[in-house]
């Protein structure tokens, strides 16, 4: 019987973001803001919290509710959730074809996301994606433990605060252009990867993963 090799390296492990990554969240996000708004007689600018979606959700409640009011209305946020806010959310390009790229090479597929854990899951369930582990409730920073535990080698996000949480675990940081970030945002908070979307991540991945199966353990690598 065959044994691993003690030089052999580790299976690869890529982490992803979920909102404005792998899907495209503000059409839900949009539509439950407008439910929670009438509830709540708070009249949301929809246009602007869309479009810089990313911080975690009591950031974004706090220019419009007092400060004691924010816990009731995530928890309602939360609890909407499922009836307004995942079957209008379609998948992003490139989203099935970079993970399949991963496992194409035996790598695990991470989903690491700021997004209340059950929602993130209906998501996942909704658009067909099949991950080997989600985390969620983790931001910015928060996110490089689950991503040193899980063993990641790259981690890939469309917010600053992805790269502060890759940068964090001391891995890859590979962006996207297809959240509130702009280029010059991302590229200023250190990520070592920008592309348009994840169209582009399949070609990108085969050259950086033939660079890291030669030097696994030389650190973060930009291709």
């Amino acid at each position: 019987m065959s044994t691993p090799r003690d030089d052999a390296p580790p299976p690869l492990v890529v982490g992803f973001d979920l909102d404005l990554t792998l899907i495209d969240t503000a059409p839900g996000f949009r539509a439950l803001l407008g439910v929670l708004g009438e509830e709540l007689g708070v009249d949301f600018d929809l246009d602007a919290m869309t479009a810089r979606l990313g911080p975690p959700l009591d950031m974004m409640l706090a220019p419009y509710l007092p400060a004691e009011q924010i816990p009731a209305a995530g928890d309602r946020f939360r609890a909407l959730y499922p009836d307004h806010a995942v079957t209008s959310v379609p998948l992003l390009p490139g989203a099935v074809e970079s993970m399949q790229a991963v496992r194409d090479v035996g790598g695990r597929v991470l989903v690491v996301t700021g997004k209340h854990t059950p929602n993130a899951q209906l998501h996942l369930d909704h658009t067909g994606l099949v991950v080997d582990h989600l985390e969620g409730r983790v931001w910015g920073v928060g996110k490089a433990e689950s991503l040193r535990r899980e063993g990641a080698s790259l981690y890939v996000g469309d917010h600053v605060h992805d790269v502060e949480g890759a940068l964090a675990a001391g891995v890859t940081s590979l962006s996207v252009l297809t959240g509130g970030c702009s280029r010059a945002e991302l590229e200023d908070a250190g990520t070592h990867v920008v592309l348009e979307s994840l169209a582009e991540f399949p070609d990108w991945f085969d050259d950086w993963f033939a660079d890291w199966r030669t030097a696994p353990a030389e650190g973060p690598r930009s291709a």
